[in-house]
């Protein structure tokens, strides 16, 4: 944050001529005494990165997402091959609104996009199942035997004896709430997704894919066809469709900020040199990218717009400080090197803070979460020389309006000679009466949102995908689903190990009837499926349809006669793995938690060397996985980021008094963010875990502005109100700036198509305010008490000179 001078040390120079070149440090030399150099190379990398940031591709991996290292993804991963269709999978339901499915145009239609979909991209067709495959059959009981075949025979020919031989084999297929709606109005046709296109080796593009699915469903929608599509490719196909709204928002946040700007300083040349040189960052951030090999996902997209939004704030002070040094009349280069001089280490720190927030994400173990870490920690890096560098250097050469020059010295003259009430409010907070008033309602505020926090979820707290709307087109074929299949989206797959050929034996069998047993029992299972499950429907399938044989055989020839005509997804070529599904009707933080803590419980109870249980394949059950680390890593990260702000502040202030005044207020805000998230019904997810770390090191500059200026005035002898005011004038009012600024434009984001960045812009938009506010209040009614007269001089003596000065 740019402030002017708090105490005039650098002589007002008017002509260059009476200035000494050599003077300042040898980084100051260098760059000033080259200015005309560095501005060109910065043109030329500009324009360099600007046309490799015309490579930078905008997707995302369905692997990057999951923890890859987690047990439970470990064993997905090792199992991938046998098991294929579990993970990333797409459901293409076909409904009929009058009649039923069986019906000649009706079938038609779903063998046309079978066969269509069939030659789609990254289709894992082996895998692939709808009524037109032949994988999905009906075995039935007959005079004769068991018999079987495909659900549509080849016979099929459309006619009325044909449709009623449909009807007979999908009642005996099994299928009925799997791949067909127990009220028979639609059917699914399930597509398994590679990770890679197998002909070209390439990352599946899931813009062309959703666009794909999008022109499908355009073509066979009819009046009485209704086409739904569910799947982790379509959420991001409609997240990345969702981005060209998402960029306008992030116009609207860029023209605020540059308009709030524009209204605090009056001046538009400088004004513009600060938009100018925090997009310079931006667009050296997106040509890095593609550079390193990275690009853009539905997640990190956020991350130009907060490198932008944290350049203008610092580009800001900076350009404060030059404007009120040429306002005393002082020489347009020489104020620009004064700036430098008194905030460039400051500016650094505040920076690095910045970039703390950002690194500690790092730990996490998802690729899509370090990724967005790395794009941003590098965007900050840019910022150091964009902002603290470039543009003191630009504006050596172009100055402020002499009109604002003199409108921003005679607004600090008059601030000094008539205290404006603003100020003098908040200076109450370094009285007592006023600072146990401002302590007592923290520890209130504190107490109470700590036991909100405590409900916080972790993982989704809505069905569908958390991701978008709950009124989008995504979410309402996600309701679709889930109310007319028993088989929703959302499986949870355990595997089970056994010793080869032994995967049938009678023993394994009941044991997996066992587990489903207890699975069934728990709110959130809709139905279970396994080989077990199949045996005892063919146990009495073979005994004239009597249920008094529904049981598994205990007869190992009759188990080898029923896993012949078995499903393969059921157990693989070499009988060592089972597969039992779990349907379920949510993804709830409670339902996953139900499933997982009763597979877990059933695991330690029953495996062997001979069988092991283990979690877990399906969307719930990686979904289950990035649970479990990102609970983990939410504590992590706070201890992490909280620890690194701490170091950083401790070096500054050379106190520990003075970091528990500063931290202490960030510490309030992430405790109601989090009491924010629970009142919102906002759990704790991919999207949502780097809010924190992001707020809190965001929010530490508006801290290590005003307690180094407020040390920096005590060491020269001023009272804490005393000093304090004096960083009011200086650093308050930029901290009010930044904080409103940033909350305003962040809060825009509540209105975006896409629900995660609405969820990020609000609690964003709280942290930017809230730590403000912690800044302005507690930390001098903080002071009051840590700060004793006879310490506040000599705490301050470690900032020394720097201190003395304004900081960034």
């Amino acid at each position: 944050m740019s402030h002017g001078q708090l105490s005039n040390d650098e002589p007002v120079i008017r002509d260059l001529r009476d200035f000494d070149a050599r003077s300042g440090t040898l980084v100051e030399r260098l760059l000033f005494n080259n200015r005309l150099a560095i501005a060109v190379i910065c043109l030329i990398v500009t324009a360099v990165l600007g046309y490799q940031a015309l490579g930078l591709t905008l997707n995302a991996a369905f692997e990057k997402m999951i923890p890859t290292r987690h047990p439970y993804i470990v064993n997905y991963l090792a199992n991938k091959a046998q098991i294929a269709g579990l993970g990333n999978s797409l459901r293409i339901a076909v409904e009929v609104e009058q009649g039923t499915i069986f019906d000649a145009q009706y079938l038609d239609t779903v063998r046309k996009i079978t066969d269509e979909v069939f030659l789609y991209p990254g289709v894992d067709r082996p895998y692939m199942k709808s009524l037109w495959t032949p994988s999905v059959r009906w075995t039935g009981v007959t005079e004769d035997g068991l018999d079987g075949g495909p659900v549509i025979p080849d016979t099929y020919d459309g006619s009325p004896d044909s449709l009623d031989q449909v009807r007979v084999n999908v009642e005996r297929s099994g299928e009925i709430g799997l791949l067909v709606a127990a009220n028979y109005r639609s059917s699914i046709i399930l597509l398994p997704l590679q990770e890679k296109v197998a002909e070209t080796g390439k990352a599946i593009d899931y813009h062309d894919l959703s666009g794909r699915l999008e022109k499908l469903r355009a073509k066979y929608e009819t009046r009485n066809i209704h086409i739904r599509i569910t799947g982790f490719a379509k959420v991001v196909g409609d997240l990345l469709d969702g981005l060209r709204e998402v960029l306008v928002f992030f116009a609207i946040a860029i023209a605020i900020c540059a308009g709030v700007l524009y209204w605090h300083t009056r001046c538009a040349r400088s004004t513009a040199l600060v938009v100018l040189c925090s997009l310079v960052a931006v667009i050296w951030l997106l040509g890095l990218l593609p550079t390193l090999g990275l690009g853009l996902d539905p997640y990190s997209v956020l991350v130009p717009f907060l490198v932008f939004a944290i350049g203008m704030s610092h580009g800001a002070q900076k350009m404060n400080g030059i404007m009120q040094d040429i306002g005393r009349g002082t020489h347009k280069l020489i104020a620009a090197r004064y700036t430098f001089r008194r905030l460039f280490l400051a500016g650094m720190t505040a920076l690095l803070a910045d970039a703390v927030g950002f690194a500690v994400l790092l730990v996490i173990d998802i690729q899509v979460i370090r990724e967005l870490a790395l794009a941003a920690s590098l965007g900050v890096a840019v910022l150091i020389f964009t902002n603290l560098v470039l543009l003191p250097i630009l504006l050596s050469f172009t100055g402020v309006s002499a009109v604002a020059a003199q409108r921003s010295l005679a607004a600090e003259q008059s601030d000094e000679a008539d205290k404006h009430p603003f100020w003098v409010f908040l200076d109450l907070f370094t009285r007592r009466k006023w600072a146990a008033v401002a302590i007592g309602a923290s520890v209130v505020l504190g107490g109470v949102g700590f036991m909100v926090s405590t409900q916080l979820k972790i993982g989704d707290t809505d069905p569908g995908a958390p991701e978008l709307r709950p009124e989008s087109r995504y979410n309402r074929d996600n309701a679709f689903m889930v109310s007319n299949y028993a088989a929703s989206s959302d499986t949870y797959v355990v595997m089970v190990k056994t010793p080869q050929f032994y995967c049938a034996h009678y023993d394994t069998l009941q044991l997996v009837d066992d587990l489903e047993s207890r699975l069934q029992q728990l709110p959130g299972v809709e139905a279970t499926n396994s080989l077990a499950a199949l045996a005892k429907q063919a146990a009495a399938g073979m005994n004239e349809g009597s249920l008094k044989w529904y049981e598994i055989p205990r007869s190992q020839n009759m188990l080898n006669s029923i896993i012949t005509r078995a499903p393969r997804e059921l157990f693989n070529q070499n009988c060592d793995l089972l597969t039992v599904y779990v349907y379920l009707k949510d993804h709830k933080a409670d339902t996953l938690n139900r499933v997982v803590d009763s597979v877990d419980a059933f695991a330690r109870e029953h495996d062997s060397d001979q069988i092991r249980f283990l979690s877990a394949a399906g969307n719930a059950g990686i979904e289950a996985a990035t649970n479990i680390v990102v609970k983990r890593a939410n504590l992590q990260i706070l201890l992490l980021v909280y620890a690194a702000v701490i170091v950083l502040s401790f070096i500054t202030f050379r106190s520990w008094r003075a970091v528990v005044c500063a931290v202490l207020p960030l510490m309030l805000t992430s405790v109601l963010c989090e009491a924010l998230m629970v009142a919102l019904h906002i759990g704790v997810k991919v999207a949502t875990l780097p809010v924190i770390a992001l707020g809190v090191g965001i929010g530490v500059d508006y801290a290590l502005y005003v307690m180094t200026v407020t040390l920096g005035q005590m060491r020269l002898g001023m009272s804490l109100s005393q000093a304090y005011y004096r960083a009011l004038l200086f650093t308050g009012k930029v901290v009010v700036l930044t904080g409103v600024t940033l909350g305003i434009a962040v809060a825009t984001w509540a209105f975006s198509p896409i629900k995660f960045q609405a969820d990020m812009g609000i609690l964003l938009a709280f942290m930017f305010i809230w730590n403000m506010l912690g800044t302005l209040i507690l930390l001098p009614a903080l002071a009051h008490f840590l700060l004793r007269p006879a310490q506040r001089a000599a705490q301050g003596a470690p900032v020394a000179k720097q201190a003395t000065t304004a900081v960034a």
